[in-house]
Order: structure tokens, then sequence, then C-alpha cells
């Protein structure tokens, strides 16, 4: 039987996070291997393991895989998040896409000079309010399921919660207007693996600080 899967990052959210969840939804369990200094980063790339010298990096089935989406695909493939046919995958990325969209908007937001800062936030509120939320609320109206694509959970639904829990750290009114996302996001927390991965003291990772920053900066060597 195969191990664990290994998740390769630093002690952060990133790019990782939305593996993390989406392994966590699955209800698999897995080990994080921590990236702590640069030589650790640098160990990494010399043997080999990283195929464009960056990480994630996933240990699975056998395989160390690289580049967040195909990440995800696998998994969402290995663990029935995928759809049942061409066209639920086909709106499944295309939803999937959306919020990665939103999400790196918000991803990239520590790194936002102090100045700029005000002026960012009140661009990323006017895209979640007038552009993205509007889409997905309007697309569990069209159908009135449960779920985004085929009255059945699936990665979309996943990186959509995910990312409505970052919406609401940036300002929790913003979700006011959107009762059936509100409800989608009550829904898929409390699915027993991922109400236990919203709990205190599991592999969910805090918003990230100026410390954590600072850190992230030191391993990457990013100036």
């Amino acid at each position: 039987m195969a191990g664990k899967p290994k998740l390769h990052y630093f002690n952060g959210r990133g790019r990782m996070e939305c593996i993390r969840w989406l392994l966590a939804a699955a209800g698999v369990e897995f080990e994080e291997k921590f990236i702590e200094q640069p030589e650790d980063l640098d160990k990494l790339k010399n043997d080999g393991s990283l195929m464009f010298q960056q990480v994630p990096m996933v240990e699975i089935d056998g395989i160390k895989l690289v580049q967040t989406r195909a990440i995800l695909n696998y998994v969402a493939t290995k663990y029935n998040l995928y759809g049942k046919d061409m066209k639920e995958r086909a709106l499944i990325d295309m939803y999937s896409e959306g919020v990665a969209d939103l999400g790196e908007m918000i991803l990239l937001l520590p790194l936002c000079p102090p100045d700029q800062k005000d002026a960012k936030i009140a661009q990323i509120k006017q895209s979640i309010t007038n552009r993205y939320l509007p889409a997905f609320e309007k697309v569990l109206k069209s159908h009135g399921q449960d779920y985004l694509v085929g009255n059945k959970l699936s990665k979309a639904d996943i990186h959509l919660v995910e990312l409505l829990y970052y919406v609401e750290e940036l300002d929790p009114s913003l979700l006011a207007n959107f009762p059936l996302l509100k409800g989608l996001k009550a829904r898929v927390s409390n699915l027993p693996a991922v109400k236990k991965f919203l709990q205190p003291g599991s592999q969910r990772k805090p918003p990230m600080d100026e410390k954590n920053l600072e850190e992230a900066k030191r391993i990457f060597r990013i100036k």
C-alpha cells in the first residue's frame, strides 16, 4: 500500500494551501516536509526533484508532481472530484480557473507596496462583488442544485469555498448579498472531512502575516 502523500513547501499558505484543502476534503491524510532554509530548496533542486526548479512539489503514488494545477487535477481525478464526463470536467476547470484568478489577487496582496495597498484592496473588493461572486451565484441559481457541477461535490466547490474563507478574511460583509454562496460554504464546511480540517490544530495554515512573509522571502531568496 502506498504511503501518505508528502507535501514539500514552506510552513505557510502560498500555492500549496489549495492542495492541502483538496486532499483534506477528499479525506486523505498527508505529511508535510517543510522547507525551512534556502539550502533545503537547493537540495530539492539539485537532486532532480523539482522539474522546473520550484515548489509546490507533492510525492504521491511514487511520482514527484510539480505545478499546482497538475497536482490538483491528479488528486481530483484519483479521489473522484472531477466530474463524470468531459463536459463536467470542462465546467469544473472553467470554474476552478475563475477561482484561481481571484485567488491569485488575494495571494499576492501581502507583496503589494504599503502605499498602494489600500487601492489594491479596493480593486480586489470590486472584482469580488461585481465580477466573480455574482458569476458563481448565478451558476448555483441556474440549476438550483447543492453543488456547482452535476449536483455532486467536485474540486470546483472545494476551491470556491476555500476562496470564500479568504474573501471573508478580507471583509466579512462581501458575502452578504450572495445567499447561495453562503449556503454552499456552510454545506461544504459541514462535510466531516472539511469540518475536521477547519478545526484548530489541523494542517490548515493561518493568514500570512509580516513574520510569515519575511520567512518566505528568506527561504525563496526574494528581494
